[in-house]
C-alpha cells in the first residue's frame, strides 16, 4: 500500500508546456514515481494543470498525491481514471463549500448568551 511518505516528492517544478505535441483535448503523458517504482499516466491538460493545483493547495508534491490516490484505488481501475474521478469529486467538494458559505454564527437560542454587540 502506497502512501505520501514513500512516495517520491521530487515531481515539484512544473510540467512543460501543456500544448507540446498536440492541442489541450490530447492526453499528455508524465513520469510519476509511485512507492519508488516510475509509472506513467496519460492525462489532458486540464486534469495535470488541476492535479498540480490540488496538490499544492494540500502541501504535496504530485507524486505523493498520485500515491495516496493509488493506495485507494480499486486495481480494476486505471490509475489515470483514478485520478480524474478524485479530480471531479475534489472540485464537487470545493464548490459544495462554497456554496454553502462562511459557518453561521452561533444564535442566541443555541449560546444561551446574547452577543455584547447587540
Amino acid at each position: 500500500m502506497a502512501t505520501a511518505s514513500n512516495a517520491s516528492a521530487s515531481t515539484t517544478e512544473p510540467f512543460p508546456a501543456e500544448t507540446e505535441g498536440g492541442g489541450p483535448d490530447r492526453p499528455l503523458k508524465r513520469s510519476l514515481t509511485l512507492s519508488g517504482h516510475r509509472t506513467s499516466v496519460s492525462l489532458e491538460a486540464a486534469f495535470w494543470e488541476e492535479f498540480r493545483r490540488v496538490a499544492k493547495a494540500r502541501g504535496l508534491a504530485i507524486n505523493a498525491l498520485a500515491a495516496i490516490i493509488d493506495a485507494d484505488r480499486d486495481p480494476e481501475i486505471s490509475l489515470a481514471s483514478a485520478i480524474r474521478v478524485f479530480l471531479l469529486r475534489n472540485l464537487q467538494a470545493e464548490a459544495r463549500d462554497a456554496r454553502a458559505g462562511p459557518p453561521a454564527q452561533p444564535s442566541v437560542a443555541s449560546t444561551g448568551k446574547v452577543s455584547s454587540s447587540q
